[in-house]
């Protein structure tokens, strides 16, 4: 469900693999799908694969809802999921799991995303992550590791990914929330901004501030780096990767970016726990109103982000 760059590159894989598979997909991109398959490339290959597509799904029993639809669309994609369905949370962020239990769905496992897929063409998604296509590792919300979970990490193995059954997954998942503090200041500014690496480094260390005054559980930076190990991003077909996921919603101008449930997650801690946000405050307020304006990605100045931060702590 949600079948843009991390949805169709596990769907696509998984259909491989020789699983029952629907990509549930919208737009001009899900008319791509129905009428020539999905063209999923990837370093040093190309292939098209004629995984079924539609609007909707028609449910049966023994269905798995894979939810990889940004945050804010989490609501719209489950409305219409039976709640006896497992719910599969493959996003960013660490709320899609508790609003789907709040709904009513029984089981509910979140997976910490680590797949630097993005549709590049309706229809076309790139995956630039080598040795392996991702790495998904999976876990029972809010935690613990049974059966299910088992074998579904033990499917996406088998489709080519790196997955564990891990008991402690939002553990891993709010690490993978920190890391995606800095996609706001990667869409509002250009690569080679000479203050971006200020920007980042400063809407990270607020994450870190908020986690730790918030006691919420997490893996350490050392021990996140040491079980990615070797992927990397590479050019796929001559092409640099567009950048991070908001970046790319502002690139496609979809008129949402997940900047909310990203930055707006540690404001809203911050200020419940006592400790000031004012980078990810601005960032989340500059993305935001980028995405409403329609205004393309790159634009805005790292500095002056800087500075806006700086006069919100002095005022």
């Amino acid at each position: 469900m949600g079948a843009g760059g991390v949805g169709a590159t596990i769907g696509g894989r998984l259909f491989e693999a020789g699983f029952d598979v629907l990509l549930v997909a919208r737009g001009a991109h899900l008319e791509a799908l129905v009428a020539r398959g999905l063209r999923l490339e990837e370093p040093g290959r190309s292939r098209a694969i004629p995984v079924p597509a539609a609007a909707a799904a028609d449910w049966r029993p023994g269905d798995v809802a894979l939810v990889c639809v940004k945050s804010q669309d989490t609501a719209g994609a489950l409305a219409g999921v039976p709640r006896d369905v497992p719910v599969v949370c493959a996003q960013n962020g660490v709320a899609n799991e508790r609003w789907a239990h709040e709904a009513g769905f029984t089981a509910v496992y979140g997976v910490c995303v680590v797949l630097p897929g993005e549709i590049v063409e309706p229809g076309v998604v790139v995956d630039a992550f080598t040795p392996a296509p991702g790495l998904l590792d999976v876990g029972r919300w809010p935690e613990g590791v049974d059966a299910r979970a088992e074998q579904i990490a033990a499917d996406l193995r088998a489709a080519g990914f790196r997955s564990r059954a891990v008991p402690d997954v939002m553990r891993w998942k709010y690490r993978k929330l920190i890391r995606n503090l800095t996609n706001a200041a990667d869409a509002a500014c250009a690569p080679d901004d000479p203050d971006l690496r200020e920007l980042l480094r400063a809407a990270c260390r607020e994450g870190e501030q908020v986690i730790a005054a918030a006691g919420i559980p997490i893996v350490s930076r050392a021990e996140d780096e040491q079980h990615r190990g070797d992927l990397r991003i590479v050019p796929v077909g001559g092409r640099e990767r567009e950048g991070s996921s908001t970046r790319q919603s502002l690139r496609r101008g979809s008129g949402s970016v997940e900047g909310d449930h990203l930055n707006g997650e540690i404001v809203r801690l911050g200020a419940r726990h006592g400790v000031p946000t004012p980078v990810n405050a601005v960032l989340l307020a500059t993305v935001t109103e980028m995405a409403a304006a329609g205004e393309p990605p790159g634009t805005r100045r790292a500095a002056d982000l800087l500075a806006a931060a700086a006069r919100a702590v002095a005022s």
